[in-house]
């Protein structure tokens, strides 16, 4: 079951094409994977919440993002989050979760408004347990899919 937090129902898009706009969001964050320094992996949470739920979709970000360091061997009360408000070299929804000892990378996420409800886009260490992460990420009430970033083909990415 997807959180659903503003009670509102998303402008409704034609039949196979929520489909459509999912599998392009997925082979664009698994563009952004290749290639790197660090090898990374991906996930695509899908939430309810529109813009007028600023709050709400700050916890969700927070709440993923202590999931996702869990799963990659961080202690979450470790780790904060540095969002770009404040910083030229970041949007505004784009935020880090960073390591409280110096400042490591542990995750990074852009939420993304599609069709009248955030999309929130993370990206990690591969190392990390994605299939932890997915259930984790599910029993804590969200619509998830994993994307690999060592695939060759974006099609093969989605990690379900």
């Amino acid at each position: 079951m997807t959180k659903t937090v503003s009670g509102k129902v998303p402008p409704r898009i034609g039949p196979g094409m929520e489909e459509l706009l999912d599998a392009d969001l997925r082979r664009r964050t698994w563009e952004l994977l290749q290639p790197g320094e660090i090898e990374l992996d991906g996930l695509v949470v899908h939430t309810e919440l529109d813009g007028s739920k600023e709050p709400e979709m700050h916890q969700a970000t927070i709440e993923v993002g202590e999931i996702i360091a869990d799963n990659a061997g961080f202690d979450p009360r470790e780790t904060f989050v540095y969002s770009g408000t404040n910083d030229s070299d970041f949007s505004s929804n784009q935020h880090q979760g960073l390591t409280l000892d110096d400042e490591s990378f542990v995750w990074e996420c852009q939420q993304l408004l599609r069709n009248g409800s955030f999309d929130i886009v993370f990206y990690f260490e591969a190392h990390a347990d994605m299939g932890g992460i997915l259930t984790d990420v599910r029993e804590a009430g969200y619509e998830a899919t994993g994307v690999r970033g060592d695939v060759e083909k974006a099609s093969e990415a989605a990690v379900q």
